[in-house]
C-alpha cells in the first residue's frame, strides 16, 4: 500500500550535518556585531549631550537653541564613523576568514 522511495529512505538514515566547525567565527561575529550595536546607542547619544552641554554651550556660550543643532550634527558624525568602521571590520574578518578556508 504504501510506496516508499530508496532515496528517501536512505536520505532519512544519514548522520546530522556538523556545524560546530563555524561556531568560532559565529561567536566572533556575534561579538563584533553585538559591540558595533553598542557602540552606535552609546556614541551618538553621550557626544551629544556631552557635546551640547560642555562644548557648544559651555565653552562656546551658544544659545541652547543653536547648540541642539551642532550637537545633533556631531551625533550624526558619529553614526556615520561608527558605520565606517563597522564595515571596515567585517569586510576584513570576510577576507580573513576566507584566506583561512582557501587550502592550496
Amino acid at each position: 500500500m504504501d510506496v516508499y522511495n530508496k532515496a528517501s529512505l536512505n536520505a532519512a538514515n544519514l548522520p546530522p550535518a556538523d556545524f560546530r566547525p563555524n561556531d568560532g567565527s559565529l561567536l566572533s561575529t556575534l561579538k563584533t556585531l553585538l559591540f558595533f550595536t553598542i557602540l552606535m546607542i552609546m556614541l551618538p547619544i553621550g557626544l551629544y549631550f556631552s557635546s551640547k552641554v560642555y562644548v557648544f554651550e559651555g565653552v562656546y556660550g551658544m544659545s541652547n537653541r543653536d547648540s541642539y543643532f551642532y550637537a545633533a550634527i556631531v551625533a550624526v558624525i558619529a553614526v556615520h564613523v561608527v558605520l565606517a568602521m563597522f564595515v571596515y571590520v567585517a569586510w576584513n574578518e570576510g577576507s580573513r576568514q576566507w584566506r583561512e578556508g582557501k587550502q592550496d
